[in-house]
This record gives structure tokens, sequence and C-alpha cells, in this order.
């Protein structure tokens, strides 16, 4: 019995052991971040398009800033954090998707494109500068202008996910 008590501590001490010599950390998300990285930064993202409203750079940046924020613990910061983030929004394109018999279009698409640069201070291989591309349907029969809200919103959250999980959980 003693024995067996015995084998039973020096497992969970070897145990606890391996687990404590790792070094990443994970979060509520799921997200792999380094046990090093306390701060994160996001900087503005310049709306680099020639059709897109103003307010899609403030959009996109707070949304970025909030997913990181919220599905992590790291610290949000102006500038220079442990992990930053940065680039500009490079295209806003609104096209036909689905043509009827008559020809004309059903709905259009509005689509985003992101260039992302990420930089992990404390692990080199996992920096990148990628484009990101989402995009939201509506009806060709109302304007852009007046689904713009929630188009935004929604290609918003797609790309701020693709984004994170690009980062965070090397997808």
């Amino acid at each position: 019995m003693i024995l067996k008590k015995n084998s039973l501590i020096l497992l969970w001490m070897f145990t606890a052991l391996l687990f404590s010599g790792c070094k990443a950390k994970y979060s509520l998300s799921g997200a792999t971040i380094p046990i090093e990285a306390k701060t994160v930064s996001v900087s503005f993202f310049e709306n680099k398009t020639t059709l897109g409203s103003p307010s899609i750079s403030q959009r996109f940046t707070e949304k970025l800033r909030d997913v990181v924020s919220t599905q992590t613990n790291l610290s949000l910061m102006k500038t220079n954090g442990d992990l930053h983030f940065e680039g500009a929004i490079t295209d806003y394109n609104v096209a036909p998707v689905a043509i009827q018999s008559n020809d004309q279009a059903a709905n259009n698409r509005l689509s985003i494109t992101v260039l992302v640069k990420y930089v992990n201070r404390f692990d080199e291989s996992k920096n990148f500068e990628q484009t990101f591309t989402r995009f939201a349907d509506f009806k060709a029969s109302t304007s852009i202008s007046s689904q713009e809200d929630v188009l935004l919103t929604e290609i918003n959250r797609q790309l701020t996910e693709d984004i994170f999980n690009r980062s965070f959980n090397n997808w």
C-alpha cells in the first residue's frame, strides 16, 4: 500500500514537472500564446481603397482590438506590444454574384481584403504578412449604403476570426 502511494506521488510530481517546462500558455479560446508575452498592440489599419467608406478603418481596427483583448489575457497597448498587428485595408469591392434569367443581378457581394503583418517578439517563426479576404452577399434590389453597416459587421467578424486563428492557433 505504501509503495503504491509513493508511486502515485512520484507520478504526480513527474507530471507536474513535465508540464511546468512548457513554453506556451493557453487561453480559454484555445489560443497558444508565448508564456513570455504580456502585451499586444494593434496599429490603426489605414483604408487604402478607393471605394470604401471612411469608417471601415476605424471599425475594423476596433474589432481586431476587441477580439484580441477579449480572447486572450494580454494587456492591450497602443504601441510596442510583445505581439503586434499592423496593416491596411487594401480592397473594397461590390460585384454581382447571382444573375437571374433576365441578365439582372439577384445578389451582389461586398468583399473586403486586409493586409496584416503580425510580429511575435519571442518567436520569429510565428511572424507573418498575409492578406485575408472575406465577403457578404446582399440583395441587388437594395443599395450598398443601406446594407453596409450590417455587411461590415459580419465581414469584420469573419476577418478578425481568421486573423486571430492564424496568429494564435497557427491555422
